[in-house]
């Protein structure tokens, strides 16, 4: 069994170090996962999609490291 999490945006800004407005941008041009729906008026991001964002700048920021 897999264990979820979801992060909210608070969680995903502090992770992430970004502001709403560019989350969103970089949502708009596929550059973010998309959130989940949670509810009529709630949404959340997976961390592993978070996590998965996170590695692929650092990856990008650091093309020599392994």
């Amino acid at each position: 069994m897999t264990h979820k999490t979801i992060y909210r945006l608070p969680q995903v800004k502090q992770r992430t170090g970004l502001s709403r407005s560019t989350i969103y941008a970089l949502i708009k041009c596929g550059q973010f996962k998309a959130p989940i729906s949670l509810g009529a008026r709630a949404v959340g991001w997976l961390s592993s999609d978070v996590d998965d964002f996170l590695a692929a700048r650092i990856k990008a920021s650091r093309p020599d490291a392994k």
